[in-house]
């Protein structure tokens, strides 16, 4: 796939410009790239801060697969930067923490939020590069407190080129090769998620083949959950 980046100075929300631009018709690897938003968006309706100085871009996809499917695609998000940040930073600890952020260190260093529409996903993706968000969920960190030093549009092609490896390779040959290397570092152990009916605590299981957590209960039992915050 060819990716087209569209850059632009500001904007409310990259992925925002991406739907509009999915409705209207537009191909498949077109990428929006700002250098900062007024009102981007994480998870849950999270407030994403945005100021300049950080790598917000959102891409749109058509993929050939069935609707069911496309929440797999976030996991090839976070493998394609899972695989950048690990090159920047061969001697820390990647992870990757359910269901889509990416952590060195143990502190989250870029979030992938997926929006579906008829036809059409937008993922959109964050990378702290100068900065931290204020008062944030989890612990944070960036690739200058990592001291890495990297252009946002090289980051940004980069981040890009690994998507295209994966994208692809989640197209042709399905989610196993996939849930197999996203596992291989995988933050495990116990973990509280919190859901909408209150938080569960338990440990890290398995993911099974929809992209799901598997959780063991204190009981022994093991709960599959689809969507939630994790917290360790």
């Amino acid at each position: 796939m060819d990716f087209v980046i569209r850059q632009m100075a500001t904007t409310v929300s990259t992925n925002d410009d991406a739907l509009r631009a999915a409705e209207q018709g537009e191909a498949e690897g077109l990428v929006i790239w700002a250098m900062q938003q007024s009102a981007g968006r994480g998870r849950q309706g999270r407030q994403w801060h945005s100021p300049e100085g950080n790598l917000y871009f959102s891409a749109l996809l058509r993929p050939p697969t069935a609707l069911r499917n496309w929440g797999l695609y976030s996991f090839a998000a976070a493998l394609a930067v899972g695989d950048v940040v690990r090159a920047l930073l061969p001697q820390a600890r990647l992870e990757f923490k359910w269901p889509n952020d990416v952590l060195v260190n143990g502190k989250k260093i870029s979030g992938i939020l997926l929006e579906v529409g008829e036809g059409w996903l937008v993922v959109g993706m964050g990378v702290n590069v100068s900065h931290i968000p204020p008062n944030p969920l989890y612990p944070v960190t960036s690739l200058a407190l990592e001291k890495i030093d990297i252009s946002l549009e090289d980051l940004l092609r980069q981040i890009l080129s690994a998507l295209n490896l994966w994208y692809d390779r989640l197209n042709t040959k399905g989610f196993a090769s996939l849930r197999t290397a996203w596992l291989g570092a995988a933050r495990k152990g116990p973990m509280q998620v919190r859901l909408p009916k209150g938080d569960i605590n338990g440990v890290f299981s398995d993911l099974d083949e929809d992209g799901n957590l598997r959780l063991r209960l204190p009981d022994g039992s093991e709960q599959c959950i689809s969507t939630g915050d994790v917290f360790f």
